[in-house]
């Protein structure tokens, strides 16, 4: 009896060895998608940053993975475009912020109505441009959303008023929106707190117009980083009230910045005294970097931190493969799913990340990105420097990377898809500049 018990022991020991060492995920989890308008690595504490304190999405990176490579479209509407579509932008014609709204069509199959498959009820709370029609025509079961960027106050001429389930409702004195989009959002997790739910939550924070939060001291001479630290309440409190509703567990945690941080204040976005090199809107690494942390308590490894490459066309593929949905049929989905990695395993991950704005694209890899000219850049200092290699150049690593990356552009065939009508910029071509961030640091 003894020897059988001991031979029992030994093999349970052996197959504990064999096991994968990550578990399969609780069924169909709750997934909230949190979306940071213009915010950049360089304004996180969890990355570094110098200027700015994020104690509230600090703790997720401490209770979850946090990673240095997340890559996405350097310009808001094609960044959100990708996101939701998993796909690129010369396959969808979301290439600028004018073609996503022209171009960019609801006959594309975006993340909720993939999720609805699966049983998923949605909510899209925020902002919503520049995608066209409603977050309801394309699929999203409720849904918050108002016109433009940055809207705080009714003040603000795009404050007036916000659109809920169709109807217009105006913007009151004193109320704020950023408030009024984390009431609606606990509203609707409560409510659906029986059944799997997708939250894609679109912030207000950062984008300008920078405007005094209901924090903010009289005259404050530091708006911007009162923005940032507004938006880390905010994300504090979604916390308590997952766990509040007793739903902490059973929730995946994403967040994430839609491009890097805007012109004026990325002089400031420095993380042991240099600055990120490049902004929103630029083809340099601070264009199109942000900050991508991923939360699941139980499932998701604690305090992770991974230099895997991530490019924002994956989100859709791995909420899909955690909840149990199917991919689209019929078009070539551009994301890789990275559920096994975020569980611990090894899964398969990227050899490099593709990054495409207007007429401008690159690939990257772990230490070069080969632009659509065959501009090879050696990447060993970024987000801080990148370094043109001489296209003579003799280097082993750069003449391999030279071969892979332009390999990966040949199959991708960017050129082939849609072609991008406007300026190179991305942007609207008749806009007004925008107003300028205030309450910035001093430039030290």
């Amino acid at each position: 009896m003894l020897k059988s018990l001991q031979l029992l022991m030994v093999l349970s020991w052996a197959l504990g060895a064999l096991a994968p060492a990550w578990a399969a995920p609780p069924a169909k989890p709750n997934i909230i998608y949190i979306l940071a308008d213009d915010y950049g690595v360089g304004e996180v504490g969890a990355y570094g940053a110098d200027n700015y304190k994020t104690p509230h999405i600090d703790a997720l990176a401490q209770g979850g993975t946090r990673y240095t490579r997340g890559y996405t479209v350097p310009l808001c509407g094609p960044s959100r475009a990708m996101m939701l579509s998993g796909r690129y932008p010369f396959r969808t014609g979301a290439t600028s912020q004018d073609a996503t709204g022209d171009v960019f069509s609801h006959t594309e199959q975006l993340t909720p109505k993939v999720l609805k498959s699966a049983g998923y009820v949605s909510s899209m709370i925020g902002k919503w441009g520049q995608l066209p029609l409603t977050a309801g025509e394309f699929g999203f079961d409720d849904y918050l959303q108002f016109k433009g960027s940055g809207v705080y106050w009714n003040t603000q001429a795009k404050g007036k008023e916000y659109l809920v389930n169709g109807k217009t409702v105006p913007l009151r004195d004193k109320e704020y929106m950023p408030d009024l989009m984390h009431k609606h959002l606990v509203n609707f997790i409560t409510q659906n707190r029986d059944k799997p739910f997708f939250v894609h939550y679109s912030m207000s924070h950062v984008h300008t117009e920078i405007l005094p939060t209901p924090d903010s001291v009289p005259d404050s001479k530091t708006l911007y980083a009162d923005n940032i630290s507004y938006m880390d309440k905010l994300v504090g409190q979604l916390v308590a009230e997952l766990d509040r509703l007793k739903l902490r567990d059973k929730t995946l945690l994403v967040f994430m910045g839609d491009n890097g941080t805007a012109g004026g204040p990325s002089r400031f976005a420095k993380i042991g005294g240099r600055t990120v090199f490049g902004s929103k809107g630029s083809m340099q690494e601070g264009g199109a970097l942000v900050p991508l942390i991923v939360n699941w308590p139980g499932v998701v490894p604690a305090g992770k931190v991974t230099s895997e490459l991530i490019d924002s066309s994956d989100l859709l593929p791995t909420f899909a493969e955690f909840a149990g949905a199917k991919l689209p049929a019929g078009v070539t989905m551009d994301g890789r799913s990275f559920a096994t990695q975020l569980q611990g395993g090894q899964g398969k991950p990227r050899d490099w990340a593709f990054v495409q704005l207007a007429r401008n694209w690159y690939v990257r890899e772990a230490n070069f990105k080969l632009t659509q000219d065959g501009e090879l850049f050696d990447m060993a200092d970024a987000p801080f420097a990148e370094t043109l290699v001489p296209k003579d150049s003799q280097e082993p690593a750069a003449v391999a990377a030279r071969k892979r990356l332009q390999l990966a552009l040949q199959q991708l065939n960017p050129a082939g898809g849609y072609v991008d009508q406007g300026g190179e910029s991305g942007r609207h071509e008749n806009k007004k500049p925008k107003v300028r961030a205030s309450g910035l640091p001093d430039a030290n």
